[in-house]
């Protein structure tokens, strides 16, 4: 069939340029390249230099051929004659003449076959090959190939844009496992390692482990520096949104001018200074977790915008009119108290049922000090990683028990800084010296010796017998009480509910006497 040139390049640019899909384009260009020329199969490939071989990039045919995803490698000769060939469009009556021709065909399975390979450049940089092929030697003509080179800059263009494409879905997924490795490591560094979990925190835990697998709202109660956020990493990566991802807002240190494009987005031109349409955190938790701290300090007119979220799974970006559905779980955190602040109006009390479906509260580090030396050495191995010290030194003796006698009014951060404060302070001494807590040498331990006094009898009782005893022995001398400063749990050093279950293990009545 006769066509003219400038018919031939139109057609022939609609077909290429009508899809991204570049199989796609081929499998059109093959439809229409079929009515000028006797073709079978349309390939692009790209030459691999680092690797040796060709990479076929896209592919077209309707003939059976051994199909590779793998870079084919070439022969010395052929790399020899790819360096050597200086011609633009190149026609192959026989591959057994061509060594590249002979390495890519032996590797798909062809053989008697014809070729046109057409060499494409972009600002003579060259970008590739565009081959044609048919079933028979001997079948293509100049006129062939004088049609194909008509194309050359729009297949150059497609390689072009298919090659830049496929380099960013190759960067998105190395990316992906970037962030994924990241999340991992981000969460063994700060959420994977919960101290106390089997003594002070082993109630926490216990909720924990409940509610993790399931999708409700959480909400973390506690005094500011008691591990919030640890325990919201906690339920994160305990739960089957564990893949996706985990954004953390502090609602107090946002300016409310500002805090509805962070949190729900803004689009180009909503306001002076919206350069670019930007995602907020509630889209970008979208299949993960989203831990909103400090909730008690957003702004009335915030909670109204949030109440929607938690009720519709629905955000609009500011200055947009799109509703947009977000599949996000929420764990919000707070020091302050909601409920007094329900009744003074400060915050709403209907999302303050929204948030409020299960609540768990994390105690201050005075109420389970039976954890702080573990705390205490978990600190000093971390921050003596941190500082890249070339030693890790011990506390002296004594130590321990007096801080185990503050009550650390900033929780486990003070008790953090406290640990990194006296490592600094340490360097300027003799490596082989202990950790002397200079902050607290107005603070002793007791020392008046144990709470009770055995007899010889005593000394042969067996663990439980002896804990026994001394439970009771600290029960009788606080009249019953469990909490408190002056209670039995704190003078035992551990969390009142632990106490009450191991009074119930033992066999030990509990309950305030008159």
């Amino acid at each position: 069939m006769k066509i003219d040139d400038m018919t031939f390049f139109h057609e022939g640019t609609m077909r290429i340029c009508g899809s991204l899909d570049i199989d796609e384009v081929l499998q059109d260009c093959l439809v229409f390249m079929k009515h000028y020329m006797p073709v079978n199969l349309i390939q692009l490939c790209v030459y691999e230099e680092e690797l040796k071989g060709v990479r076929v990039v896209g592919t077209a045919t309707d003939i059976a051929f051994r199909k590779t995803d793998s870079v084919i490698p070439l022969s010395e000769a052929a790399i020899t004659f790819m360096e050597e060939e200086q011609d633009k469009i190149v026609k192959i009556d026989d591959i057994f003449e061509h060594p590249i021709a002979h390495d890519v065909c032996l590797a798909m399975g062809l053989s008697d076959v014809s070729s046109i390979a057409l060499h494409l450049q972009v600002k003579n940089v060259g970008m590739g090959v565009v081959g044609i092929m048919t079933k028979h030697p001997n079948r293509f003509t100049d006129e062939h190939a004088r049609l194909l080179a008509l194309l050359h800059d729009p297949f150059a263009i497609a390689m072009s844009n298919t090659l830049r494409f496929q380099e960013v879905v190759r960067l998105q997924s190395l990316l992906k496992d970037d962030n994924q490795y990241l999340n991992r490591e981000l969460h063994h560094l700060s959420g994977d390692e919960i101290i106390g979990e089997h003594f002070g925190l082993r109630n926490v835990m216990e909720q924990v482990q409940q509610v993790a697998p399931l999708n409700s709202q959480v909400l973390l109660l506690g005094e500011t520096g008691v591990g919030k956020e640890v325990i919201a990493n906690a339920i994160h990566y305990s739960s089957p949104r564990r893949n996706g991802p985990l954004i953390k807002v502090n609602c107090g240190a946002i300016p409310e001018n500002l805090l509805d494009s962070e949190l729900f987005g803004h689009e180009k031109g909503a306001f002076t200074g919206a350069l670019e349409r930007k995602r907020g955190r509630f889209e970008r938790a979208h299949t993960g977790t989203i831990f909103l701290d400090e909730i008690g300090e957003l702004p009335p007119a915030a909670q109204v915008r949030l109440l929607r979220v938690l009720e519709n799974r629905e955000i609009e970006r500011v200055g947009g009119t799109e509703t947009i559905s977000v599949d996000v779980r929420i764990i919000a955190a707070t020091n302050r108290n909601l409920s007094e602040m329900v009744q003074s109006k400060e915050f709403r009390e209907d999302l303050w049922f929204r948030l409020n479906v299960f609540p768990i509260t994390i105690p201050p580090l005075r109420l389970r000090k039976a954890d702080i030396p573990a705390l205490v050495n978990y600190f000093i191995e971390r921050k003596t990683r941190e500082m890249k010290l070339r030693y890790r030194p011990v506390p002296a003796p004594g130590e321990m028990e007096r801080l185990q006698h503050y009550e650390w009014p900033g929780n486990v951060r003070e008790l953090e800084n406290t640990v990194e404060r006296e490592l600094i302070r340490h360097q300027a001494r003799n490596p082989d010296e202990p950790l002397r807590f200079q902050d607290f040498e107005n603070i002793t331990a007791p020392t008046s010796g144990p709470l009770v006094s055995l007899s010889p009898e005593e000394d042969l009782l067996n663990l439980d017998e002896m804990t026994r005893m001394h439970i009771s022995r600290v029960m009788e001398k606080t009249s019953g009480k469990i909490q408190g400063n002056d209670g039995a749990a704190a003078i035992l050093g551990i969390h009142p509910s632990t106490l009450r279950h191991r009074m119930r293990k033992l066999g030990i009545s509990f309950g305030r006497q008159s």
